[in-house]
């Protein structure tokens, strides 16, 4: 049975989708069977009469594991908003027991399943249930993509917060440096590790351009593999 990670993150482009893809290759660096899931997109594109997600796409290639798009991203919605909004513009509801389900049916094809959420941690998925239901139902580890920016700490802390009123397992998290004009940012990640419950798993520098492998070697795979 594989082990899955579901990757959250601080807000809206904190860097999930490049952690991710990140994740994927260093574990299938390392001779891991790896598979990827991202249930809910938004901001589609039509393409050949189907909506495709740009970010499930990546997540698709980067997984040694070949599942079909809509296994990967089960729910592909055209308007880049909330997901809850996004799929009541279309005639949809997002089931989050669908998506436990397809998840169940993929547990013996991989070593790892990486899963990433749509935008943070609280975001409603449906008319009750938000991203961290969701993560509670699956009863898997989180991982958090802090992006290192003005306002990190509260954003990061209160993530933290919240991932452990729920009771779920917070494998580590992942600092992001996705504001190249942002101040203190050192004294930020120090200020972090001093405060949250869980390990850092590594640091990604500030990037012009974004590479899965350069990602991956910033990242402390070792934690996760023994986990």
């Amino acid at each position: 049975m594989s082990c899955t990670y579901f990757i959250t993150g601080t807000d809206t482009d904190a860097g999930k989708t490049w952690i991710a893809l990140a994740l994927l290759t260093a574990l299938r660096k390392k001779g891991c069977r790896t598979l990827a899931m991202k249930p809910v997109a938004c901001g589609c594109q039509l393409i050949n009469g189907a909506y495709r997600n740009d970010d499930a796409l990546k997540l698709q290639q980067h997984a040694s594991v070949s599942v079909s798009y809509e296994t990967v991203n089960p729910y592909a919605l055209p308007a880049p908003i909330a997901p809850h909004f996004a799929a009541k513009e279309i005639g949809q509801r997002i089931d989050v027991e669908r998506i436990k389900q397809l998840h169940a049916q993929q547990q013996d094809k991989a070593d790892y399943i990486i899963m990433e959420g749509v935008g943070g941690w609280m975001v409603p998925l449906n008319e009750r249930q938000t991203s961290a239901d969701l993560v509670k139902i699956l009863n898997v580890p989180v991982i958090l993509v802090a992006g290192i920016r003005l306002g990190c700490l509260n954003h990061t802390l209160l993530t933290d917060a919240a991932i452990r009123y729920e009771g779920i397992r917070f494998a580590g998290w992942i600092a992001n440096c996705v504001d190249k004009d942002c101040l203190a940012v050192e004294k930020n990640i120090q200020a972090l590790r001093e405060r949250l419950s869980a390990p850092l798993l590594g640091v990604v520098p500030y990037l012009e351009e974004f590479d899965a492998q350069t990602i991956a070697d910033c990242l402390g795979m070792q934690t996760l593999i023994e986990d």
